[in-house]
């Protein structure tokens, strides 16, 4: 008997992530199967899948992609104890180096899931499989990006990607410290979203002159801090609206690229600037104890991710072709 999983059988389009059926996995000495619920959809999943990253990730086709899953842990390997079968988990899958980092996101689209015992995180009560699967990823970044950032209440914080899976919950916490949040992002549909989550205002930034109703909004001085998930064109044009003395934080790429700030443009203005690989690298307990800490704070009220789309596993590569298109809100789930 075999599982159901969708398979990149070679790099391209969203087309060839294709449906398909794999051998039964076995839980093997200190690992456990889970029995998926939902996957998480990444932007990382996609460049992948079009065949970039290679000399980054050991990924080739033919692969199932994802790197995180919800479900119930159906069975465990020798050395496991026999109390996780039946708990409601979040875990991390594919491979990591030893600092922790990911070297495959791989294993995540499939009906169950073969993850290290370690890897385990129970869900706590008052949060269901798919906010737990959607806090997986974004919620570490987000907390991380904020223990770098050093935001004060009163602070003016630009997000760029604020409808993001990780913007939404920016966006949230940066409220909850007091700060004076700006949300940029493409089109009514997200600006809406990012003032009902507390924005005290939104700008669209597909549209020309954004950057200086940035700096209006902060009454001419420009903001704080600027988290940029958006990188790119958007992350650098982000950068003009920035106060001497800021701190400049860009870690995503949804454009497709990270933003590139001109050095000497920075020292001018005294501007610390930190990339996504200046983050700390988190060793596989340090991530295991951010997502636990990102669940509790949903379980206190402080975050709830916003889950805008799921679609059927054997619908991956429509959920591929809608992140592309620029159209998702927040998180993408497959469901199983």
């Amino acid at each position: 008997m075999g599982m159901r999983v969708v398979q990149v059988m070679t790099f391209g389009g969203p087309e060839v992530l294709v449906p398909g059926q794999v051998p039964e996995p076995v839980a093997g000495p200190g690992e456990a199967v889970i029995s998926v619920s939902a996957a998480d959809v990444m932007f990382i999943d996609t460049l992948l899948r079009s065949g970039w990253g290679t000399e980054f990730f050991a990924v080739q086709p033919p692969y199932v992609p994802g790197a995180g899953v919800a479900g119930v842990v159906s069975s465990v390997g020798v050395g496991v104890d026999a109390g996780w079968v039946g708990r409601d988990v979040v875990a991390g899958t594919g491979e990591r180096d030893r600092d922790g980092r990911s070297t495959a996101p791989t294993g995540g689209y499939a009906e169950r899931a073969v993850v290290p015992a370690g890897q385990l995180i129970g869900i706590p009560v008052g949060v269901e499989q798919r906010e737990a699967v959607a806090l997986l990823h974004d919620g570490p970044t987000a907390l991380q990006l904020l223990d770098v950032a050093g935001v004060r209440s009163g602070d003016w914080v630009l997000v760029a990607a604020a409808a993001g899976g990780a913007g939404v919950l920016l966006v949230q916490l940066l409220r909850a410290l007091g700060a004076r949040v700006i949300g940029a992002a493409r089109g009514g549909r997200k600006l809406a979203l990012v003032g009902e989550l507390g924005a005290e205002a939104v700008v669209d930034y597909s549209e020309p002159g954004w950057t200086d109703r940035v700096r209006d909004t902060t009454g001419g001085r420009g903001v704080d801090v600027i988290l940029d998930g958006a990188g790119g064109p958007t992350g650098e044009q982000a950068f003009e609206s920035i106060a001497s003395g800021g701190r400049f934080i860009t870690y995503g790429s949804s454009s497709g690229e990270f933003a590139e700030i001109d050095h000497q443009q920075a020292s001018d203005r005294r501007v610390h600037v930190t990339g996504l690989l200046d983050l700390p690298s988190l060793n596989p307990m340090a991530r295991k104890a951010l997502v636990e800490r990102t669940l509790e704070e949903a379980v206190n009220g402080r975050i709830r991710p916003v889950i805008g789309q799921t679609f059927p596993l054997e619908h991956a590569a429509e959920a591929h072709a809608a992140i592309a298109a620029r159209s998702t809100l927040g998180k993408t789930l497959l469901v199983i």
